[in-house]
């Protein structure tokens, strides 16, 4: 007797996970271009796998699930890992079958290294943006740029003096002499939990935090992310940042938007030194040291730029809602651009697949 009661509780499944993923469901298409631009980039991957001890994780799992922590808006990667344990699509997204075991969220951090000594998460959004150039979705002529900022994992608490005075406490504790009106200077003072987070604002209306700048190129014709780059928040950044994305742009742009924050000399004359058209909004605050062509200003080809380069908006947007960008969960530059190129990659495959859903 029980045995029978012990044996109601079998059931043998025959079901895969890919059999749970409804035929229609946009997971398919976006599974189908990842899988190809990550078959694209193989010899770069081969080389991350480990010769020595046990097997190692395939290296095309772990930015898959990096993926699907954007798409899904999963909040760490120990949840993502809780939840392949019971939800069929992201078993089928990862090419698990039914009974078996997931990784370990440790597999995470342990692999970071290896993914940035090999430029990994590079390689996968230049082969995805690829596959856009294949499909005709990526423009050659005009594009977009903006920055948006990235809040540190830190808290203000840690902006503490580099030198701490004599007979103060410990940083972060609140003790020493009273901070003076230098206490902003980025010479003397820096976090003591992400050194390389600077204490910023984008106005005089903004509350200044510590912070990353993300800097996106956009193209004009579809939405999609031509770039994203990760930089030191500073005065600069996002002019910089901007040129060098446009100078590493395989295809020679025409033009490019911009807000009012680049209406500066050296940023319309780099661009000129590309043969590139600065299309930026005026800044009327100080009219009389604006860098436009005061003729650029009545044409149509200017509005028509200044209309469709609020669309990145839209983009730094699901950035910060659905993938959960607003703060870097990640300490450093280097890390938190590697988790945003992720979730530039996560964002193309979104477009592709919408704009070219399978046949």
């Amino acid at each position: 007797m029980q045995g029978e009661e012990s044996g109601q509780g079998l059931m043998l499944s025959l079901k895969t996970a890919e059999q749970c993923v409804p035929q229609g469901h946009p997971i398919r298409r976006i599974k189908q271009l990842a899988d190809a631009a990550l078959g694209s980039i193989e010899p770069v991957l081969d080389e991350m796998y480990s010769k020595l001890g046990r097997p190692s994780i395939p290296p095309e799992r772990l930015l898959k699930a990096s993926l699907l922590m954007a798409l899904y808006t999963v909040r760490s990667e120990r949840l993502l890992c809780e939840q392949l344990g019971y939800n069929f699509l992201f078993r089928y997204f990862l090419d698990l079958n039914m009974v078996e075991e997931p990784f370990d969220h440790s597999s995470f951090s342990r692999n970071r290294a290896r993914l940035l000594a090999h430029e990994v998460a590079h390689e996968f959004f230049a082969a995805v943006l690829a596959q856009a150039c294949a499909l005709n979705l990526l423009s050659d002529e005009h594009f977009s740029v903006d920055g948006t900022q990235i809040e540190a994992w830190a808290s203000g608490k840690s902006y503490r003096p580099k030198d701490p005075p004599t007979g103060g406490g410990a940083a972060g504790s609140g003790g020493g002499a009273e901070p003076g009106p230098t206490a902003r200077l980025r010479d003397r003072y820096q976090s003591s939990t992400d050194p390389e987070a600077r204490m910023y604002r984008k106005s005089k209306a903004d509350k200044a935090q510590l912070c990353y700048l993300g800097n996106a190129l956009m193209d004009n014709q579809h939405g999609l992310l031509a770039d994203f780059t990760v930089g030191l928040a500073d005065g600069f950044c996002e002019r910089s940042q901007a040129l060098g994305m446009l100078a590493r742009l395989k295809r020679r742009a025409l033009s490019v938007g911009a807000d009012k924050a680049y209406d500066t000399a050296g940023f319309v004359a780099g661009c000129a030194t590309q043969g590139i058209e600065a299309r930026v909004a005026q800044n009327i605050r100080r009219h009389q040291r604006s860098a436009l062509n005061p003729a650029l200003l009545d044409t149509a080809r200017y509005r028509a730029s200044q209309r469709t380069r609020k669309r990145i908006e839209e983009i730094f947007g699901w950035f910060k809602t659905v993938a959960n960008f607003r703060k870097t969960r990640y300490r450093g530059r280097a890390l938190t651009e590697l988790a945003a190129q992720l979730i530039a990659t996560a964002y193309n495959l979104t477009r592709i697949a919408r704009l070219c859903p399978a046949p």
